[in-house]
């Protein structure tokens, strides 16, 4: 894995600028404060909501698109656990007001969606090296603020830890899966995978994970 870490070192460089500001997001700071209207949190359970059947599918593609490669057993994990997403979101979604028929009809946020418009533009051109880095380097952070969501709902929205399982279910991956994708990375790079690729791939769902923190908070009313 010694290729892996130093691709890592190299591309933890560019990226921490962004991963700065999506920690320091006053998204998520407004809602630790308890100022995002409770009404608002209906935003994020029909945006999500998008993202997630979408992420899904895109998965799905990819699942079978590299169904023989050595990588199979990874989009396969993958999703599996975005399916389990979609189900603890539904609970979440119904506890703010929202059920499946509202969902679908939910009108989602052009900044919301770009993530997974660009996850479906993995899915179909890009090597799963390149899909296992971006998502190898993004992951974590992701988890790290639906973590801080959930705990906001429920230390200062009082939301049942039942009604925010999905944050924590998204910020505690499956054992193993860190280096499930990993290994899907340093078999790319021994075969003479692009390295500048794979960090564009990084960084530019880096990127379209802060917009979907920046259009949030444009949409939502803060208290």
């Amino acid at each position: 894995m010694a290729d892996v870490k130093e691709m890592l070192r190299e591309s933890a460089r560019d990226l921490a600028r962004g991963e700065a500001e999506i920690r320091n997001h006053p998204y998520l700071a407004t809602l630790e404060a308890g100022r995002i209207r409770r009404e608002d949190l209906r935003l994020f359970a029909g945006d999500q909501y998008h993202v997630v059947r979408s992420d899904l599918r895109s998965l799905e593609a990819m699942a079978s698109r590299f169904a023989s490669a050595p990588s199979a057993p990874l989009f396969r994990t993958l999703v599996a656990g975005e399916r389990a997403v979609l189900d603890s979101l539904l609970v979440f979604a119904r506890s703010v007001g929202l059920d499946e028929p509202l969902l679908e009809a939910h009108e989602p946020a052009p900044g919301t969606q770009a993530y997974p418009a660009f996850v479906a533009w993995l899915a179909a051109q890009a090597s799963d090296a390149e899909i296992a880095a971006a998502f190898l380097m993004n992951f974590a952070l992701w988890g790290e603020s639906c973590g801080r969501v959930g705990r906001a709902l429920r230390t200062t929205y009082g939301m049942s830890v039942t009604n925010t399982a999905v944050f924590e279910l998204v910020a505690t991956p499956p054992a193993g899966l860190e280096a499930q994708v990993a290994a899907v990375v340093e078999t790319g790079l021994a075969a003479g995978g692009d390295r500048v690729r794979m960090a564009r791939a990084a960084r530019l769902l880096q990127g379209y994970e802060k917009l979907f923190w920046d259009t949030l908070l444009a949409l939502s009313r803060a208290g």
